[in-house]
């Protein structure tokens, strides 16, 4: 669950799609015949408690060092606790603090996701960037990857100047409808780089062009935004909107943006994986559904939850509310999947990467536990892969999970961590 930045246990969409969950037919929540992929490490487990200094894995990203594959590090929001940067034996390198609140009542940073730009020309020369969305603050904050920096690779490049993304001022930040969700691309045509964002609570996108200053800095401008549907018309004629805490919209938080032909994938929450330009223009088209997409619910404020009606059948059968972290297996000859997590069932879900704007369901999988002390991923959040060799230890690729619930646990504490996964047996359970 995600915290409110005060402190606070905060409602979100999962609490809704757990209800949601016991009107959908048992058989339904899972293919118990998908294989199991294991990981081969884990990092440390991180607690989102004052002693653990308020850390809560989400959404990794990997970076392969050109000259040295087998330094490449793998870089991962904690959420209040900032950034970790993690070595290929899921070794922690370094730790990033997220900035802290301007004022006793206000907000402190808080990263959420993280995704990597390439080759980026500064004044300073170019530059492998780490770009974060701090939702604390509602800003983006950009890092430098400098491999030659031994147990600090990342350095902060942010533009001072860089401005709220969707907050008018700190009162509106205060109420967190803030940056969130995060996909960078860069143009081929322009050689310009962006970040893409959406908005906690709502369901805006915004495209951000990422900008170098003369002082060596990256800020970013907004070049437009869009917004996805909060209602949907049914087959049965009615409207339905996904169940939600009073004035939140259906959230979109898991992006990607395919290189090849600069298409966005945006897993809106609670109802399905939308593919659309990443330009923003044009028309949003949804590729699948959740399972739970037109189940009829209600927000019993007393209890703190949705209470979910009979389900009309209108919903998808490969995904389980929350569609969370999307990724790109990417194959040299324009082949490879999309990869999504399905968050209410553990499992993951791959789809086609053609051209073609079908995007077809190809398989999925589950990353199961290796060992007593080396647990799968559950209710997993972000998800990275990365397709090249990374030296001795990952010569087809790695695939890093999260896991919302790390186990063994330590007494009451609850857990999370990331799983590192060779991307040679991912192929393999979806080639069977």
């Amino acid at each position: 669950m995600s915290r409110h930045p005060l402190g606070r246990p905060a409602v979100c969409a999962l609490a809704a799609a757990v209800t949601f969950l016991s009107a959908v037919p048992a058989a339904a929540h899972g293919d118990d015949t998908l294989p199991t992929v294991r990981p081969r490490v884990e990092t440390a487990p991180l607690y989102d408690d004052e002693a653990g200094g308020n850390a809560d894995a989400d959404d990794p990203a990997i970076w392969r060092n050109p000259a040295d594959p087998d330094r490449s590090l793998v870089v991962a929001t904690a959420k209040e606790g900032g950034l970790r940067v993690y070595d290929l034996d899921a070794r922690l390198v370094q730790s990033v603090a997220a900035p802290p609140a301007p004022g006793p009542d206000d907000a402190p940073g808080r990263f959420n996701n993280v995704d990597l730009v390439e080759g980026m020309r500064l004044t300073t020369g170019r530059a492998d960037l780490a770009v974060t969305t701090d939702r604390g603050s509602d800003r983006l904050r950009v890092y430098r990857i400098d491999p030659a920096g031994p147990g600090r690779p990342l350095t902060d490049v942010t533009d001072p100047a860089a401005a709220p993304v969707f907050s008018a001022g700190q009162a509106e930040i205060n109420d967190q409808r803030t940056v969130y969700g995060l996909a960078t691309w860069t143009d081929k045509a322009t050689q310009r780089s962006y970040a893409l964002v959406s908005r906690r609570e709502r369901t805006r996108l915004a495209l951000l062009e990422l900008t170098p200053t003369a002082s060596g800095h990256v800020g970013y401008r907004t070049v437009r935004t869009l917004d996805l549907p909060a209602s949907f018309r049914l087959p049965n004629g009615t409207d339905w909107s996904p169940c939600a805490e009073p004035g939140e919209l259906p959230q979109v938080e898991g992006m990607v943006v395919d290189p090849a032909d600069g298409t966005l994938y945006a897993g809106q929450e609670d109802v399905g994986i939308w593919r659309l330009r990443a330009d923003l223009t044009g028309t949003p088209r949804l590729v699948d559904k959740v399972r739970e997409y037109g189940v009829p619910a209600t927000y019993d404020e007393a209890a703190d939850e949705c209470v979910a009606g009979s389900d009309p059948g209108f919903g998808g059968t490969r995904l389980a509310a929350d569609v969370e972290g999307l990724t790109l297996l990417q194959e040299s000859d324009g082949d490879g999947y999309l990869l999504a997590s399905s968050q209410g069932d553990d499992t993951f879900a791959a789809y086609d990467r053609e051209q073609d704007e079908r995007n077809e369901y190809q398989g999925g999988f589950r990353v199961g536990a290796a060992s007593a002390r080396l647990d799968g991923s559950e209710e997993c959040d972000g998800a990275a892969v990365l397709n090249r060799p990374l030296g001795s230890r990952y010569p087809d690729g790695l695939l890093v999970v999260q896991d919302g619930h790390d186990t063994p646990g330590d007494g009451e504490r609850a857990a999370t961590d990331f799983k590192f996964v060779d991307l040679g047996d991912v192929k393999d359970a979806l080639d069977d």
